[in-house]
């Protein structure tokens, strides 16, 4: 039923022109449609909808996730230089913003309304 058909991932935030100005800006997403408050961001071959509710950044859980491949440390490096902050979750080696387990490599961070983006090394 659903299994030829694409998906895609959908945040929740409370300021628009915030949010607008975090992945477009921050994150390089390129803005495909936005009217009013709902945006719709290209990423890959899919895309990310952001849009305006009240229960906004109340998700515990990771609500994007990107598979960047060996691109990681580059990517870390670069949203580091546009003030982006990561998570430090213990149990996992950390250095730099990256967390390891193995050859498996991950970052956590979060937009700013503090739902939680996560980034991977597959």
């Amino acid at each position: 039923m659903l299994k030829d058909k694409d998906s895609a991932a959908i945040v929740a935030v409370k300021d628009i022109d915030r949010a607008r100005s975090f992945y477009r800006d921050t994150l390089g997403l390129d803005l495909a449609r936005g009217d009013g408050d709902v945006l719709q961001f290209r990423t890959g071959s899919t895309s990310l909808v952001v849009y305006v509710s009240e229960f906004a950044g109340t998700n515990q859980a990771n609500a994007v996730v990107w598979g960047v491949g060996d691109e990681i440390d580059a990517i870390v490096e670069s949203l580091r230089t546009r003030g982006v902050t990561f998570e430090h979750y213990p149990g996992m080696d950390y250095k730099d913003g990256i967390h390891s387990s193995g050859a498996f490599r991950m970052v956590w961070f979060k937009d700013p309304d503090g739902n939680i983006l996560h980034l991977n090394n597959m």
